[in-house]
Order: C-alpha cells, then structure tokens, then sequence
C-alpha cells in the first residue's frame, strides 16, 4: 500500500501537531465535496488521509493540506482494510470517519441491467458497509468518535431516472440511523448530511445528460437542475463541507441520528 505524505514531516514530528488533533479519514475525496470537507478538516487541524480509487486526484488534495493518500476501492472488503491500516500506520487511530465516495449514473429504470444496479448500491451503500466496520473498532475506542456519511437529497425524496442512486441513498440514512440507535450510549456518533444539486463533477455529467436526452442547451439543462433549489442555484462544496464539520466537533455530541437537508430549502 502506497502512501503520499503532503508534508514530508516524520511521524515523530506529526506527533506534535496542535494539542486535540484527530485522525480523519475521507472516502471519495479527489474532488467535489470530499476534496472540500479534506480542506476544512485539515485547516481545523486534523491529520487527514484520503481512500479512493483514483490516486492522482487524492494525492493532489493530500499535498495541499499536508495529508496522506491511500488508492483503494471501497466497495471491495480486503482493498479497504489494507489502505485503513496503512492510514492508522501514518496518522494513527481513526477517531473520525466521512463516508463520501460515491456515484450517480442516470438513466431509465427500465434499461437498469442488474450489473449497473449492483454497481450503484456496492459504491454508494455496500461501501459504507465496507468503511464503517474497518474503522469500528477505533471509532469506539476514540474519546471522541465521528461518522459523518455524505449521503443525498436523494436519500430523504425521490428523482426520476436515478433510481438505483436513490435506493442507495434512503439505505445509507437508513444506515447511518440504525447505528445511531445501537451505539447512543457511547461516545461515537452517525449523522447523514443530505446535499441537494452541488456544483460538483456529477452535476457536470448531470448536466451533459440532460444535454444529449433533451437538446437543450447547458444554460437549460442547469436550470432543470437548480429548479429543486428555492434559491434558485447549485450548492456549493464548500457549504457541505461546513456542516460536515460541525458535526464533526466534540461539542456536537447529542446531534446524532440525523439527515440534515443542505440545499437551499428544498421540500423534502
């Protein structure tokens, strides 16, 4: 398992960072959201490491914020234990857990094949799965533990031609409920945040589709997106990043079980 160190410090010399640092480690974080929530966990003065598939991208994000990165596929069990001990190896237990990879295929229901719906519910629900046993043990053992799942607006409605997206997305609030409830009396909390159209690279492919379904132009098929928004526009990372790490905090102690909607006022 390779690692890329942003930093270059020794452990002995990571060992010194600022007094109530926790170890963070981000799911899905070369770009979009996970790239923002690894900027805002790293400027509040956590030691981040970053799991995805594509390692240019988390690799570009940990250089920036002086934190490690780990190529792994998090639907796959063995890929996932194997880059979580090479993250404990260079920051330690795992005190905080953001669950963010993810994808958004779209597309009629009744030209799902079987493979694409497995495909979808393996990264946006059997990861969870995969990420959240893995660092269990740590969470628990942590004076302060965090699991925060960057789930959807899908996950609290439903959207036309993204249904395996959204079946994935109620499970994980589901999820991330169902542990809230069995581990209350500790010191780990589960919470969801619930992002509405985020101006992110699924939106673009959003977008795109839209284009080629439909003929409209980009301006047109934008505005089919931002039309869910009262505000009338596209979230932007940062603003998800924001309540992640609110929820992230040790004062946030008895915000748990919940799916918290950021998306400009959309009826759910």
């Amino acid at each position: 398992m390779s690692s890329i160190d942003g930093t270059g410090t020794p452990q002995a010399e990571r060992s010194k960072l600022a007094d109530g640092a926790r170890h963070a480690v981000i799911t899905g974080g070369g770009s979009g959201i996970g790239a923002a929530i690894a900027r805002a966990l790293g400027s509040d003065g956590n030691r981040v490491s970053l799991v995805g598939r594509r390692p240019e991208p988390i690799a570009d994000v940990a250089r920036a914020i002086g934190g490690f990165a780990f190529a792994a596929d998090v639907t796959d069990r063995p890929s996932v234990d194997a880059a979580f001990d090479a993250a404990r190896d260079a920051h330690g237990p795992i005190e905080i857990l953001i669950n963010c990879a993810g994808d958004a295929p779209s597309g009629k229901f009744a030209n799902v094949s079987i493979e694409q719906w497995r495909a979808t519910l393996a990264v946006n629900l059997d990861a969870l799965f995969h990420c959240t046993q893995a660092a269990l043990p740590d969470l628990l053992a942590a004076a302060v533990g965090r699991v925060v799942t960057v789930a959807s607006t899908a996950g609290l409605k439903g959207y036309g031609y993204v249904a395996p997206y959204v079946a994935a997305k109620h499970g994980a609030i589901g999820l991330t409920r169902a542990l809230a409830a069995e581990y209350a009396k500790t010191a780990l909390t589960f919470n969801a945040v619930c992002p509405g159209f985020t101006d992110t690279d699924l939106v673009t492919r959003a977008v795109a589709t839209i284009r080629a379904s439909t003929g409209r132009d980009e301006d047109a098929a934008r505005t089919e997106l931002t039309r869910y928004n009262p505000q009338l526009r596209l979230i932007a990372p940062e603003e998800v990043a924001a309540a992640v790490l609110w929820l992230c905090r040790r004062d946030s102690q008895s915000i748990t079980g919940q799916a918290i909607a950021v998306a400009g006022g959309e009826v759910m």
